[in-house]
């Protein structure tokens, strides 16, 4: 120790904060700093965050209708046959590529995943849902955060009449924050799940155990899923599903609806 007390009391209270700071990390090197972003993602994908996705159960009240989707059996079947192959193949990769392309930016390639984005949505329905979502989260972003690039974003947006997307939005959302790609899609393919299990509470005899259960069975998959969807190249983006693209169809003449797609 030194002499002066000062000082030694000086280096005490550091080295508590640093344990305090490893504790907290689980005593890995992950700064306190990466919180910021942490809670950031969660707001974000939180129901409470004003982005609309409430108003919309994404094609699922079409098949209910349809009698397709009627209890949970038929509803993880869903999520297996359609939900969790349109991320790893389109809404993950879009947002991974995004994420990237915002980096430099590469607004040119910015400008051509938005299209991309909403031309894999072939049911008007589903193009007008992912566009006034995308569009709020991105002007949220904007207001709330002040921040160069999401400034930037919607001013070339406008200018250019990009589509806007959820999965960009996502993208650009991590990229004010500071929040790595893997946070990026987890939240991502969290926000999607849950959106579609909500919908379902509301649509099936489902209660909030056998939800969460399910829920709890499919974020078992989001590591493979995410890695696979990280690694899909640009031009192997895309996923049709005829089944649920019918159904979203048909929705928009229904003679009576909960949701709004």
């Amino acid at each position: 120790m030194n002499s002066d007390p000062a000082t030694n009391i000086k280096v005490r209270r550091a080295r508590r904060t640093a344990r305090s700071a490893a504790e907290v990390s689980g005593g890995t090197a992950t700064p306190l700093a990466d919180a910021a972003w942490v809670v950031g993602l969660l707001q974000a994908g939180d129901s409470f965050y004003p982005t609309g996705s409430y108003a919309h159960s994404f094609g699922l009240e079409g098949l209910v209708q349809a009698g397709v989707v009627h209890d949970r059996a038929t509803l993880k079947q869903f999520f297996q046959l359609s939900t969790l192959p349109a991320l790893r193949q389109a809404e993950l990769p879009l947002a991974a590529h995004a994420w990237r392309a915002l980096g430099g930016p590469d607004w040119d390639q910015v400008g051509e995943l938005c299209r991309l984005s909403s031309a894999l949505k072939t049911a008007r329905e589903a193009r007008q849902a992912a566009e006034n979502i995308g569009r709020q989260r991105t002007e949220l972003m904007a207001t709330m955060r002040q921040h160069p690039l999401a400034i930037e974003f919607g001013r070339r947006a406008t200018k250019e009449g990009w589509p806007y997307s959820p999965a960009l939005a996502a993208a650009l959302e991590g990229r004010v924050m500071g929040a790595p790609l893997p946070a990026v899609l987890a939240g991502v393919y969290y926000a999607a799940v849950a959106a579609l299990l909500s919908a379902a509470m509301k649509l099936l005899r489902l209660g909030q155990n056998a939800s969460q259960s399910l829920l709890t069975e499919t974020l078992a998959e989001a590591p493979a899923v995410i890695a696979a969807a990280a690694a899909v190249p640009l031009a192997d983006i895309g996923w049709f599903n005829p089944w649920l693209d019918i159904a979203a169809a048909r929705h928009e003449t229904a003679d009576s609806r909960m949701f709004i797609s």
